[in-house]
């Protein structure tokens, strides 16, 4: 009965077993963009990168960071990303990594700075390459942070919550950003000791930090 409640309205039966999971257990796939803009009718990926968390531990040997050789106008990244025409050349086509991203998506949590931007440009990038986008656990150190200072009483300024800012608070180094694989490895870092301030040594369930 309980199950076909959930199906009725349209809740995942593996999305609620992921989220019953202890944190410190849980298989993550911490993902990164670089992107042209903000719009996601408008602008494009220009880089793509991932890389696994599994027992707490940043599996660097299996990430991957791709550039994406179709990109139609790369506005400011020559500047902000340090990749230009040059660099694009020697990428793939995005659906080529979309392919390699694809399976991993139903198999792990996946963790963002910034997930709702990241994945409206997922979602779009998937529907234009015909390929499927399961609908994932997704966790985001952004709004992790911000729940964190919210529930300490402090004021939030308007660059409060930027990747390096966020790593600052529990002095984790500074990291040359704006490249994807760069950013997703912050990320995963910030992501680690976010969860070992706020779960303590027992951990808590995933739904206390989505």
């Amino acid at each position: 009965m309980l199950n076909a409640l959930k199906r009725f309205f349209g809740i995942k039966i593996e999305q609620q077993e992921a989220l019953a999971q202890n944190c410190y257990r849980a298989k993550y796939l911490v993902i990164d963009l670089e992107l042209t803009g903000l719009d996601p009718k408008v602008d494009e990926i220009v880089s793509l990168a991932w890389l696994p968390i599994e027992e707490q531990r940043i599996i660097v040997g299996r990430s991957e960071h791709f550039i994406n050789c179709e990109v139609n106008e790369l506005k400011q990244s020559p500047i902000f990303h340090g990749i230009d025409r040059f660099a694009v050349k020697g990428g793939v086509p995005l659906r080529q990594a979309l392919l390699e991203l694809q399976p991993l998506l139903d198999d792990h949590v996946l963790v963002f700075h910034n997930a709702e931007l990241d994945w409206a440009f997922l979602k779009a990038a998937f529907q234009n390459a015909n390929l499927l986008l399961s609908s994932s656990v997704m966790l985001d150190t952004m709004k992790i942070e911000y729940k964190r200072l919210m529930n300490q009483g402090h004021e939030i300024a308007s660059d409060d919550l930027n990747l390096a800012r966020c790593r600052s608070r529990y002095q984790l180094p500074e990291y040359l950003t704006h490249n994807a694989l760069t950013d997703a490895l912050a990320t995963a870092e910030l992501f680690l000791a976010q969860l070992n301030q706020i779960a303590g040594a027992k951990g808590l369930t995933l739904k206390h930090l989505v």
